[in-house]
C-alpha cells in the first residue's frame, strides 16, 4: 500500500525541466568550454537573471529550471556577450549558442554606412549621426578600454548613444573620453554582422553661421542630411536629392572635414504612420530632442532604406554610387 501512494506522489509531482544546449564557437567552428550562460526572464522590470551555469568541456550547458513565458539567453565569451531569444513556447533543449574570439584590434570591422542629420532653430542645432559597421569576418572586435567607434564631439559636448548588435534591439551604450577633447568613444563590442549606432548631441547654433565638423572613421560612405526647408551649403558636398517621403535633403561627403552653412526653416515631416519604419529607427531620445528632432530616427531609416535601394541598383548595373568614398580616412 505504501509503495502504491509513493508511485501516485510521483506522477502527481511536476516534472523539473531544463534549459539545456551547446555553446559554439563559430571562429573556430567547434563547441566552446568556459562560457557563461545565463538564463533570464523579461519582464515589467526589466531583465531578470534567473540561473546560470558554464559550459563544459563539449560546450554543453544545462540550467535547471522550469521556465514560462519570454526569456533569453545571455552567453558571455571572451568580454563579449551574445543573447539568444526563448519565445513563449519556443524548444528549451538542444538550443544552440554562437559565439566568437574576440579581438582589441578591428579585423574586418568597417563603417559602410554613416549619415549625419542637422536640424538647427532656436539657437540650437541637434545633430543625429548613424554609423552602419559591417563586420565580414569571424572575430568580434572588443575595446573596453579604448572603445569601439569614435567620432566628432564638440568640446564640452554630451552625447547619447544607442548600439544595436545583429539581430538585436537598440539599448543604451556608454560613451568614453579620448585624448581628443573633439572626439569621443563608444564602449560597444563589434560582432560579425552589422552593428548599428544612433548618437545625438546638440550644439548652439545661429542660422546662416558656418559650422565645423571631422569625419574621425574611415567610412566607405558619408552622407550630410537636412530636414526640408532647410538648404546646405558647403565644400564637398555632392548632391543627391530629397529622401521621397520626408523630403530631407541628401548630399554625399567625401572628406575628412566639413565645413557647412544652413539656412531656412524646417517643414515638419509626415507622421510615422509606417511601423516596421518605426522599428527599424530605434527608440528616441526625447531629452535632447525637443521639437521635430523626435523625427529623426524615421528620417534617417527611411534615408538609409532609400540609398541602400539606389545602392543595389547601381551596383546590379555595374556602376558605382555617388559620393562613395573608396580610400581610408584618419
Amino acid at each position: 500500500m505504501t509503495r502504491q501512494i509513493g508511485f501516485v506522489l510521483l506522477f502527481c509531482a511536476p516534472l523539473m525541466a531544463a534549459v539545456t544546449g551547446t555553446v559554439v564557437n563559430r571562429s573556430t567552428g567547434q563547441p566552446q568550454p568556459g562560457a557563461t550562460v545565463g538564463l533570464n526572464k523579461l519582464g515589467q522590470n526589466g531583465i531578470e537573471l534567473i540561473d546560470q551555469a558554464k559550459s563544459d568541456a563539449q560546450g554543453n550547458f544545462t540550467i535547471n529550471q522550469n521556465i514560462q513565458g519570454p526569456h533569453l539567453l545571455r552567453t558571455v565569451y571572451a568580454g563579449v556577450s551574445y543573447n539568444h531569444m526563448l519565445p513563449p513556447g519556443s524548444p528549451t533543449s538542444g538550443i544552440t549558442v554562437e559565439v566568437f574570439n574576440a579581438s582589441t584590434e578591428p579585423g574586418d570591422a568597417k563603417v559602410s554606412k554613416h549619415m549625419l542629420l542637422f536640424e538647427p532653430g532656436g539657437g540650437q542645432m541637434v545633430v543625429n549621426e548613424t554609423f552602419l559597421f559591417s563586420n565580414a569576418g569571424k572575430t568580434a572586435w572588443n575595446d573596453p578600454g579604448r572603445g569601439t567607434l569614435r567620432f566628432f564631439l564638440p568640446a564640452g559636448g554630451k552625447a547619447q548613444v544607442n548600439a544595436t548588435a545583429p539581430g538585436g534591439l537598440p539599448i543604451p551604450a556608454p560613451v568614453l573620453k579620448t585624448s581628443r577633447p573633439d572626439v569621443a568613444a563608444v564602449d560597444f563590442s563589434i560582432k560579425p554582422g552589422e552593428t548599428r549606432f544612433d548618437v545625438t548631441y546638440s550644439v548652439p547654433y545661429t542660422i546662416g553661421a558656418p559650422y565645423e565638423g571631422k569625419i574621425v572613421t574611415r567610412d566607405e560612405n558619408t552622407y550630410l542630411i537636412v530636414p526640408d526647408g532647410v538648404d546646405m551649403k558647403g565644400a564637398g558636398l555632392n548632391d543627391l536629392g530629397p529622401e521621397p517621403r520626408t523630403k530631407a535633403h541628401i548630399y554625399g561627403f567625401a572628406g575628412s572635414a566639413y565645413k557647412i552653412q544652413l539656412t531656412g526653416a524646417e517643414v515638419a515631416p509626415p507622421a510615422a504612420d509606417d511601423a516596421a519604419a518605426q522599428e527599424q529607427s530605434g527608440p528616441q531620445i526625447e531629452q535632447i530632442m525637443p521639437r521635430l528632432n523626435s523625427k529623426a530616427p524615421l528620417i534617417l531609416a527611411m534615408a538609409l532604406g532609400i540609398l541602400a535601394l539606389g545602392f543595389a541598383i547601381l551596383y546590379r548595373a555595374g556602376g558605382q554610387p555617388k559620393g562613395s568614398d573608396e580610400r581610408g580616412r584618419g
